[in-house]
């Protein structure tokens, strides 16, 4: 009998050691600082030393993040290094980086690269826990995946309308409005235009398909058929007409680059173009308070084009070892205080209904028409078979800029993706 509890004693006791000499792996925290000011009581990890976070290398950009990330260095004692990495450059990088223990906490990402990062396992998903309801639903639609969020929306983007009030008295409203703007002030021999865009760019001439019936890839409660594209259906064929009667009637020269529109329009040479909210420092240090925006005009059929929204988010890298922190870092630099901070800055809008109802924002007279815009518009579609999509669709478009047949030629730019895809293996 002695024996047997002298057993079950030193069992006890080997537990106890045990238990006393682990990892401490979890432990309470009141340091949390999920939003600003107030600390979160739920469990965490220790505190690590330092996050690393890879962001986009623009110096505004930066800026903006330094700001953000010093604070939440002073509210949590944790360093936050920044490392200034072309967006672009980030994926590759990280499939080298993370697997040799050399890639960051958190990456930043537009949203239509998140299905190759799945794909590709660089990323872990997210928890948006309480913050959910706080971002716009058009921002937790482009982040959301194969069910899970991936990750904390912190930009949205669109294009809009800019115009030159010295040139044009009133935005125009519709099509029409726009076509006749077109075509009294189109003067090519005099390098004067009425209506210029990047209209052999699918990510420009998206809305003018989209608002007659096209469609990428059909969508049903956020899960994209990448079997059933709407490319070429009558809606897709209606657009591409439109956009072929701007080259044929010599609105838009064939031979346009982003660096000519942009350059005429800051000379005072082009009463209106479609560009996104990237360029409104250039055209206001312009064309100054010549310079006014709005949502894209109506269709003949009385939509309002659908533009593609973009969203850059923060992403946490599947090699992290502070997956609990980085989230935490990534809901502070998220935040309502954090999220106006950054669009302060680096003059980009927060995906956050709060701060698009900000009167900052609402009543700013450049960016508000941007902010309306994201309404209208729907995310880039986010599988990995989008990326199979450019090439084919904008060769489409550069042919009818050349003045080729529409219906043939969005019917064999299809057939091209649909190839591309099967070949790629991105069938899901």
């Amino acid at each position: 009998m002695k024996k047997w509890l002298g057993t079950i004693f030193g069992m006890m006791l080997l537990i106890g050691l045990l238990v006393a000499c682990g990892p401490e792996e979890t432990k309470p925290t009141d340091s949390s600082s999920n939003e600003d000011g107030e600390k979160a009581t739920e469990e965490m990890p220790e505190k690590p030393e330092k996050l690393t976070v890879w962001v986009n290398a623009e110096e505004k950009q930066e800026e903006a993040v330094k700001q953000i990330t010093d604070k939440y260095t002073e509210e949590t004692g944790i360093d936050v290094e920044m490392v200034p990495i072309n967006m672009l450059d980030q994926v590759e990088k990280l499939n080298v980086e993370g697997p040799a223990g050399n890639g960051p906490d958190i990456i930043f990402q537009p949203h239509d690269r998140i299905g190759d990062l799945v794909l590709r396992g660089l990323v872990a998903p997210v928890n948006l826990g309480e913050t959910e309801s706080e971002y716009t639903d058009t921002a937790l639609q482009a982040v959301k995946y194969d069910g899970d969020y991936w990750g904390y929306p912190a930009v949205i983007e669109t294009y809009a309308m800019y115009y030159n009030k010295s040139l044009v008295d009133e935005a125009p409203a519709t099509m029409e409005d726009l076509m006749a703007i077109a075509k009294r002030d189109t003067k090519p021999e005099e390098d004067k235009f009425g209506f210029l865009m990047e209209a052999a760019n699918f990510y420009f001439v998206y809305p003018f398909f989209s608002g007659n019936g096209a469609y990428v890839f059909a969508n049903e409660d956020g899960n994209y058929d990448i079997s059933d594209m709407g490319l070429a259906n009558e809606g897709a064929i209606e657009g591409g007409k439109l956009v072929k009667s701007w080259f044929d009637n010599g609105y838009i020269p064939q031979d346009l680059t982003p660096d000519i529109m942009n350059g005429l329009f800051k000379e005072g040479k082009v009463s209106t173009v479609i560009n996104g909210p990237w360029m409104v420092r250039e055209y206001s240090d312009a064309l100054g308070d010549d310079l006014a925006t709005a949502p894209l005009p109506k269709l003949s059929n009385g939509e309002v084009p659908k533009s593609f929204v973009g969203v850059k988010s923060y992403m946490l890298s599947y090699y992290s070892e502070n997956p609990e922190w980085s989230q935490d870092l990534m809901t502070f630099i998220t935040n309502e205080k954090n999220a106006m901070t950054y669009y302060e800055v680096a003059g980009e809008l927060p995906p956050r209904k709060d701060s698009l109802e900000n009167p900052v924002i609402a009543e700013d007279p450049i960016y508000s028409a941007f902010a309306e815009q994201t309404t209208y518009g729907e995310p880039m579609p986010s599988v990995p078979a989008m990326q199979q999509v450019w090439d084919p669709i904008n060769n489409a478009l550069s042919f009818i800029s050349k003045g080729e047949p529409v219906e043939p030629v969005l019917k064999e730019a299809v057939k091209i993706i649909q190839n591309q895809i099967e070949a790629s293996g991105a069938t899901e």
